[in-house]
């Protein structure tokens, strides 16, 4: 992948840093003139880049992420664009890499850390649940903490134990928490601006096995949106998209699991059924909303997930539906997990994951009348 915005002149020390960036903000631009095909990983790349580029105190830091690019080189050519202390490697210590970001998040600073895969972040958890979510509370708002945590999770890439964790519901599950988990290539770019923007601190839960998908975006116009959203004090946080309408059945999903949530709409649709998909977008805060007046026009209700479905971000979904929409459902809602059990082997996985395949058969399960 190439680097999103860096300029042969700045490399050689020829020019100004201020000089060698407005190049580059230039390069990127007209680079990124009209739709284009573009990859989860760049639109990611690129929103970092220009949040750097629009605010001095944006910093990137974590294991890997100057020279290489990050594991998934999902930080390419920061480091080449705006120097070794805007965005640097850190030892393979988690709990220091988030302990730094929280004071450098209390004095001003607005990080974005990478965790490099799901469950390496477990060494950090303690900080995460004892500072970053509780500082607002604990000194009665005097401190904010802007902070993003980028965590590459779920699975679907063939990876090993430790690599391929699904781990949204201990963050979820945490008050103070913003969780964010973007399934498209636009909201990759669109919802890491406004997480970079918010003054709450964010895990950003980003779906590894959707790095390298493709879109036809514009990424000046998504430029030109934020800009529009800031003006206006707007966002798309805790709201909802309706990825696909539909009559029959709705079927509910975030991050990895929205793709195969709308390969089985399409699957479904060559049979006659129609169904609704809905991108929940930020696990929290939550479209009530959006999710519940689907369901109350369709009356049936299927939730996706790749995570263990016992005590987990599909059980909350479920709850919520039902305690506020009982009256309009035709059917017991359904669900579609990951099994519960540790997360298996490679060869494995595709036992494991949701499948189009489980999806229509929960949706058979929803007690159609004929």
């Amino acid at each position: 992948m190439s680097p999103t915005v860096t300029t042969s002149s700045e490399a050689n020390g020829n020019v100004s840093a201020a000089t060698a960036r407005a190049a580059a903000s230039a390069a990127a631009t007209a680079e990124a003139e009209g739709p284009q095909p573009v990859t989860m990983a760049k639109a990611l790349n690129t929103a970092m880049a220009d949040a750097m580029q629009a605010d001095p105190s944006v910093l990137v830091f974590g294991e890997d992420v100057g020279m290489l690019g990050g594991v998934f080189r999902i930080t390419d050519g920061l480091t080449k664009t705006f120097g070794e202390q805007r965005c640097f490697d850190t030892p393979l210590a988690e709990s220091g890499i988030v302990g730094m970001a929280v004071g450098m998040a209390m004095n001003g600073m607005r990080p974005v850390i990478e965790m490099q895969f799901d469950a390496f972040a477990y060494p950090a958890f303690e900080q995460i649940v004892s500072h970053v979510a509780k500082m607002h509370n604990r000194t009665k708002g005097a401190l904010k903490l802007p902070l993003v945590i980028r965590v590459p999770y779920a699975g679907g890439i063939g990876g090993v134990e430790h690599h391929c964790d699904s781990s949204e519901s201990y963050y979820a599950h945490t008050a103070g928490l913003k969780v964010f988990t973007p399934a498209t290539v636009a909201d990759g770019y669109r919802m890491l601006r406004e997480a970079i923007d918010s003054d709450d601190p964010v895990m950003f839960m980003e779906p590894k096995k959707l790095y390298w998908s493709k879109d036809m975006v514009d990424l000046e116009e998504l430029r030109e949106q934020h800009s529009a959203n800031v003006a206006a004090g707007t966002s798309s946080e805790g709201r909802a998209a309706v990825a696909r309408p539909g009559t029959d059945a709705t079927l509910i999903a975030y991050g990895p699991s929205v793709p195969t949530a709308l390969a089985a709409a399409a699957a479904a649709a060559e049979e006659g059924r129609s169904l609704e998909v809905i991108d929940v977008r930020t696990i929290v805060p939550f479209d009530d909303e959006t999710v519940s007046a689907s369901v109350r026009k369709t009356g049936r209700a299927v939730v996706i997930a790749e995570a263990h479905g016992f005590a987990s971000v599909s059980s909350e979904i479920v709850a919520r539906i039902q305690e506020r929409c009982f009256h309009y459902l035709a059917a017991p809602i359904r669900r579609v997990t990951g099994f519960d059990v540790p997360y298996p082997a490679p060869k494995l996985e595709h036992y494991y994951l949701p499948s189009v395949d489980r999806i229509l058969d929960a949706v058979d399960d929803l007690q159609w009348e004929d």
